[in-house]
């Protein structure tokens, strides 16, 4: 699936003007940084509560097709910029992470 799925399809919201043909091969979420570095994956579509602007290094670092912030999280508008001028994907949705995840397990992602 690609994010760009997530926008038309099921209401994800885009926070950054970049590359949304990304594909997603699985699905991470955890809020210790330091965890999701030594175990998040390549492609992973990652679920997060964190707002701060180390999110960015560590979805660079582990190439994740997007950084989703779930139950309606806000994230500072120069995160936001920062992260189109490094072309990494945030979505904002309503859903609860444990939705999301239900979601993704639909369309035949873990």
């Amino acid at each position: 699936m690609k994010v760009q799925k997530l926008i038309n399809n099921y209401d994800f919201e885009l926070l950054t003007d970049t590359n949304t043909d990304v594909e997603i091969k699985g699905i991470y979420s955890c809020d210790l940084l330091s965890w999701v570095m030594a175990n998040g994956e390549e492609g992973n579509a990652w679920i997060t509560v964190q707002t701060h602007q180390n999110i960015l290094a560590v979805a660079s670092l582990i190439e994740f097709s997007c950084i989703i912030l779930p139950i309606g999280v806000t994230i500072d508008q120069s995160v936001i910029e920062k992260a189109t001028e490094e072309d990494i994907n945030i979505l904002k949705s309503n859903m609860k992470p444990y939705d999301i995840y239900e979601l993704f397990i639909k369309e035949g992602i873990k």
